[in-house]
């Protein structure tokens, strides 16, 4: 039986998303060829949809979307490299790249001067995405998922690296508070993994109830309004996560740490300069540190999904078939109300 066309999702300009049909990947040596099961709209993707650009990143060529995807191997790579066919996967997207100049941390690949990311528009030529049927991906992207975990499941496992990374850059949180400013899919992802790496208390801040009523219904002990100024400056929380990326937001994380505490940046602020209440922060000896991507947690993510330590149940709200492609991306526009929105290239 012949495969069905290879359907992708491609951005071109602004407001100008299409669903395209690709050539078949022809892989090189040390590529194996995956069907996409799953792939997580992202917010990056909805920006490339409704702005040409995601940050600084400006879209110049058409580029196919997407990087947070699992499936199955359906070519192994020719060297041997890769995971046998048959095999479920999910992807690592970055790819580590020197610039021949600037100095980087070697033990922190994700931070490479010239790294790439699949389905982004920052280097020219853009690096293809992995939002098609089937794609032609390096060995070393693929991570072979636990027995028993499934795709639907697995597809979280990008963004909750994300989110695992991010707790993780306040060091660790067992036994300790931790407060987070945003219930978008990385917020809740944030509160899930706060809950597997042990914190004693997680609250929640978010302008909308559906993704506070999410947030416990994942284990978080409280959630406010974040709205309430004066109930999230009364938190006096260990440990703080930014991840709304509002300008509001970092505010409100700053002024939600104990003193001493440590506030992650995980929400990714608008280009320019942005009104942060600095005395607050240097006042109060705030530690005040970025997680952007992440390294290897990807390999710890889908253990912990494997085995019911990262709950993730609810996270993702809706599925959309690959061909309803615009009700999927007007979906996950509206974040109040949806999680994490998947689009299905299977069949």
């Amino acid at each position: 039986m012949s495969s069905p066309e290879n359907l992708a999702v491609v951005a071109h300009a602004a407001d100008d998303v299409r669903l395209e049909i690709l050539p078949e990947p022809v892989p090189a040596a040390d590529e194996a060829v995956v069907e996409i099961a799953y792939g997580g709209i992202c917010g990056s993707d909805l920006h490339y949809w409704k702005h040409g650009a995601a940050g600084a990143s400006i879209l110049r060529e058409p580029m196919v979307l997407g990087h947070e995807v699992v499936g199955t191997v359906h070519t192994a790579a020719a060297d041997g490299s890769s995971p046998p066919a048959g095999t479920n996967v999910a992807v690592h997207p970055g790819t580590a790249h020197a610039d021949g100049e600037t100095r980087w941390p070697q033990d922190k690949p994700h931070l490479a001067p010239g790294a790439t990311y699949l389905g982004s528009a920052a280097r020219l030529p853009h690096t293809q995405g992995a939002f098609a049927r089937r794609v032609a991906l390096p060995s070393r992207m693929l991570r072979v998922l636990p027995a028993g975990l499934e795709l639907r499941t697995a597809a979280l496992a990008e963004p909750a690296s994300v989110a695992w990374h991010a707790v993780q850059r306040a060091g660790s949180v067992d036994g300790r508070s931790v407060a987070v400013i945003g219930g978008g899919p990385i917020g809740l992802l944030c509160v899930a993994a706060a809950k597997a790496l042990g914190a004693s208390r997680i609250v929640l801040s978010d302008l909308a109830q559906a993704p506070r009523d999410r947030a416990e219904q994942l284990g978080a002990d409280e959630t406010i309004d974040a709205t309430d100024a004066q109930q999230i400056a009364a938190l006096g929380a260990d440990v703080v996560i930014e991840a709304s990326g509002s300008v509001p937001g970092l505010a409100s994380a700053i002024s939600a740490a104990l003193r001493g505490g440590t506030v992650i940046m995980v929400g990714l602020q608008r280009q320019g300069e942005v009104a942060v209440p600095m005395a607050h922060a240097i006042a109060r000896e705030l530690d005040l540190r970025g997680a952007f991507r992440f390294n290897d947690e990807m390999d710890r993510v889908l253990a912990a999904l494997a085995d019911g330590s990262l709950d993730v149940d609810g996270i993702v709200t809706h599925t959309f078939a690959a061909r309803d492609l615009h009700g999927a991306l007007k979906t996950a526009l509206n974040s109040e109300e949806s999680g994490k929105v998947l689009l299905d290239f299977r069949g």
